[in-house]
């Protein structure tokens, strides 16, 4: 009996999106591919994972809302227990789809934006006038009673907007807030020098923190497992016991969740840690998806933590963090190897 609890299923539904993001992790493109699961396939893999549990359903793309039986499947996942939650862009949400989505059961929708101003958003979605759509689009939602949730990929080129791209999410109303931090696969892969440093990692996760104290948003750090070592450092430092009442659902999640309690499935149903770690467990067309998240050897090595490698298997904070597998994968093609972009140095490296 596998005793990871899965609480976060992510679906790439479809690779078809209506925009070119340069950071864009499934490199999508404009037509969707032909082999992507049917909508058969579609309640075949609800019905897979309603066999693990009833962990979070994240349907997400591309852009889901391309894929013409989207509000289908989230009804289906809805009526077999779980909880439907949609990842677009925002650009296609005008007032008669945000309805579509309320009716569907979508309990939560996130939008991405990845700059403060339509200067600075649209030269990531690479599409003019794709910032003053996704806002219409938070819009429209509020009005047909969806909660909105805004998403941000940090990199060099925006850090230094991380308050104003914050500031905006609660002046349009959004409930949470949440930052990525750029792994350099799919299209992203040519952004690579965007990639922050250790210590601008450290510095940015920091402010992060600060700014999460001030809000009443739900924040989260997503591909930044350090954010959760630092914290519990600042909290100690603060006098602050780390807790729900005082940190929310932070304070009961771990780091890289990938393999662990969360996963990714593909549009072509392959199983993946998340959908930044290119790295296959298997694919449901071949194996059933229960079968392969409780045995999938890939899923039963993330979850034996005494195998991590370098500083990330004697660090201190390890039940906390663990390091970004998929980063440490992508850079060094060992997915057990320590966090490459990590300033911590744990006391069992320094007295070594």
């Amino acid at each position: 009996m596998n005793p990871f609890n899965l609480r976060l299923v992510a679906w790439e539904m479809t690779q078809a999106c209506n925009l070119s993001c340069v950071h864009c992790r499934a490199g999508a493109r404009m037509h969707a591919d032909s082999d992507e699961l049917s909508t058969r396939e579609g309640r075949e893999l609800i019905d897979g994972i309603t066999r693990v549990g009833s962990p979070i359903l994240i349907l997400t793309g591309g852009e889901p809302l391309m894929r013409h039986d989207v509000f289908e499947l989230a009804r289906y996942g809805k009526e077999s227990g779980l909880r439907v939650v949609l990842a677009t862009n925002g650009v296609l949400v005008t007032p008669d789809l945000a309805r579509d989505i309320a009716l569907a059961g979508i309990q939560r929708v996130s939008i991405s934006l990845d700059g403060p101003t339509a200067q600075h958003h649209d030269s990531f979605r690479k599409v003019a006038g794709a910032f003053d759509a996704s806002l219409d689009g938070v819009a429209n939602l509020k009005r047909a009673g969806v909660p909105v949730q805004i998403n941000t990929t940090l990199t060099r080129g925006n850090r230094g907007d991380l308050a104003s791209i914050m500031k905006l999410a609660e002046e349009i109303g959004a409930v949470a807030f949440h930052v990525f931090l750029l792994v350099p696969t799919g299209r992203a892969r040519e952004m690579s020098g965007q990639e922050m440093g250790a210590k601008e990692y450290e510095e940015t996760l920091l402010e992060f923190y600060r700014l999460g104290r001030k809000t009443t948003m739900e924040t989260k750090a997503t591909c930044a497992p350090q954010y959760y070592r630092i914290l519990r450092q600042q909290a100690k430092i603060e006098g602050i016991e780390v807790n729900e009442k005082t940190f929310g659902l932070n304070a009961h999640t771990r780091g890289c969740l990938g393999g662990l309690s969360f996963v990714f499935v593909s549009h072509k149903g392959e199983l993946q840690p998340c959908g930044y770690f290119d790295f296959q467990a298997g694919s449901v067309r071949d194996t059933p998806f229960h079968e392969l998240w409780e045995n999938a050897p890939l899923f039963r090595e993330l979850r034996s933590f005494k195998l991590l490698e370098g500083k990330c298997g004697k660090c201190d904070y390890l039940r906390f963090c663990g390091g970004c597998r998929a980063r440490a994968f992508e850079l060094t093609g060992s997915y057990l190897a320590e966090e490459p972009y990590c300033a911590y140095k744990p006391p069992a490296v320094c007295k070594a």
